[in-house]
């Protein structure tokens, strides 16, 4: 006879912290958060407050809902094309899940595909669905590249991120300036050659600007 799963204390709380909250909108437990912090959830500037972050943090995890994959299938073409495709400069705004503040800059994609391409719209549409959850910059950087070479097999995949943190500038170490940059080199894009390519193209970022 099967004995019966002793549970730790921690695991007893979190079990019915999970099932008491269960009865509670999403509302309901932003107007408790606001009382914790101090504020009056009833006073007029806060009423709605709750509607609005309700509504606000649905889309701004909406990545959740969405499926890489399908987006890309969507668009891929058969092309006997063999040279670095570069799509730069697209802007990113994501939560980082340690501290759900916002993170904020550009990614830069390139591939060398081998006789598939994407339709270049795809490109900015792949990083928003990934951007679009809570996250840390390392794995939207590796996700991105991971989900081009998934869906068409090229050559190779690089994907550059710069990104500026504001759980790094409103709070703790609050440096005003700093930025983080981050890379993924998948198949040739790993060799010297096309790396550097690719970094020398990015480096270009902006240049002709005023």
């Amino acid at each position: 006879m099967a004995q019966p799963i002793a549970l730790s204390k921690g695991v007893r709380r979190a079990v019915r912290l999970e099932e008491g909250l269960s009865e509670f909108s999403t509302q309901d437990m932003l107007r408790e958060i606001l009382g914790r912090f101090g504020e009056d959830p009833s006073r007029d500037g806060l009423v709605a407050t709750p509607s609005r972050v309700e509504k606000s943090m649905a889309f701004l995890t909406k990545g959740y809902r969405e499926d890489p994959a399908t987006i890309l299938r969507g668009a891929l073409f058969d092309e006997d094309y063999d040279e670095m495709v570069i799509v730069k400069d697209i802007e990113i705004f994501s939560l980082c899940e340690h501290h759900m503040l916002p993170f904020f800059g550009k990614v830069h994609v390139a591939y060398i595909p081998k006789g598939r391409v994407i339709g270049l719209s795809k490109i900015p549409r792949l990083v928003e669905v990934f951007a679009r959850r809570l996250q840390i910059q390392e794995r939207l950087t590796r996700q991105i590249a991971d989900a081009i070479q998934d869906a068409i097999e090229p050559q190779g995949v690089g994907v550059v991120v710069e990104a500026r943190h504001l759980c790094m500038m409103m709070r703790g170490i609050e440096k005003q300036h700093s930025s983080t940059v981050t890379s993924a080199m998948v198949g040739c894009f790993r060799q010297k050659e096309t790396r550097l390519e690719f970094l020398s193209l990015v480096r270009q970022s902006g240049s002709g600007e005023g």
